[in-house]
């Protein structure tokens, strides 16, 4: 039987993939939990907040690049597509696409339902005329995407870099379920538009996961705090301290929750303990080279046609198209 979580006011029932995440994860070694399951209706708030602080470059860099892409956009890419975007959050960036290529409809997914449904009814009040079709599901995991849009072409957008969230061999997984979801339509030539952070020095890096103001550190430990509404948990939350790191081996920061005391607790009235300077590993955020990205799309299916970046290069947006079932060598 589910336990049921109030939130909001509401009842709900907890997820229990969210359960068993959190439990495998508490016993392995290391210990690490999923990223996806930060995004409770608090931890999208939190997130939202991140994206405004000054240390936080990735969201105003890759706004300010989706802007000045637009019209080469529509020349490539044309008008009346379904646009299909993965991990919709509060679709802040989605206007910019809508209004460049004018599509017959547009499907947000994302796995936080409330969060969802506002920004849905808010893109339907900006765009009166347009199809608005939310779909509350986990994008990670295999989809089929609303029957209304199965004749139409399609242009996915996967925004904020969220792809360096997963290790390349998942990354590599899920770009081949989007290219599947996307390209299997009758008239063909589905397209995505992605966001992909660039490796850059640490000393910018680091401070866009540890910002002064202690907003990603709420954020990250308010994973514990959903633990313990949502499964009977009774983690010490002041005991964990957050800690980005750059690890340069594998091109990502890591978040991770540092015990800062020897602490006991439970989880669903399972018993486990964690000594000092343990951590649970949370998220990663794996950046690429201009090479490595390209190399990244094609293992998952889809084709590099154009690349936009800031001046800098710190962000770049890329355009793909999806590869024959049978790619050439």
């Amino acid at each position: 039987m589910l336990k049921p979580e109030i939130e909001d006011g509401q009842v709900t029932l907890a997820d229990p993939q969210f359960r068993a995440d959190v439990l495998a994860g508490l016993e392995r070694r290391p210990r690490a939990i999923p990223a996806r399951w930060f995004y409770d209706h608090r931890g999208s708030e939190l997130f939202e907040q991140i994206t405004d602080l000054p240390e936080y470059y990735p969201t105003r860099t890759e706004t300010a690049v989706l802007e000045s892409l637009c019209p080469e956009l529509r020349e490539i890419v044309g008008e009346g597509r379904a646009v299909v975007e993965f991990g919709s959050g509060s679709s802040t960036k989605t206007p910019i696409v809508l209004r460049c290529v004018k599509p017959s409809s547009y499907v947000p997914i994302d796995i936080s339902g409330d969060f969802l449904r506002q920004s849905a009814r808010e893109l339907s009040d900006a765009f009166p005329e347009l199809l608005v079709l939310p779909f509350e599901a986990d994008f990670t995991r295999p989809l089929t995407l609303p029957h209304t849009i199965s004749a139409a072409k399609k242009l996915g957008f996967f925004p904020g870099s969220t792809i360096g969230n997963l290790i390349p061999l998942a990354a590599v997984d899920l770009l081949r379920a989007m290219r599947a979801s996307l390209g299997a339509d009758s008239n063909g030539g589905a397209m995505l538009l992605i966001g992909m952070d660039r490796i850059k020095d640490p000393a910018v890096l680091v401070p866009a996961y540890d910002d002064a103001q202690g907003v990603t550190a709420a954020f990250n430990r308010n994973l514990l705090e959903r633990i313990n509404r949502e499964l009977d948990g009774t983690v010490p939350v002041d005991a964990f301290s957050h800690e980005a790191r750059w690890n340069d081996d594998r091109a990502r920061i890591e978040m991770h929750l540092v015990a800062t005391r020897d602490v006991a607790f439970t989880v669903e009235g399972r018993d486990f303990s964690i000594a000092a300077g343990e951590s649970i590993h949370t998220e990663n955020s794996h950046k690429y080279g201009e090479r490595d990205a390209r190399i990244l799309l094609r293992a998952g299916g889809w084709t590099p046609v154009r690349e936009w970046t800031d001046a800098e290069g710190k962000f770049a947006v890329i355009l793909a198209e999806a590869q024959a079932e049978r790619p050439a060598p």
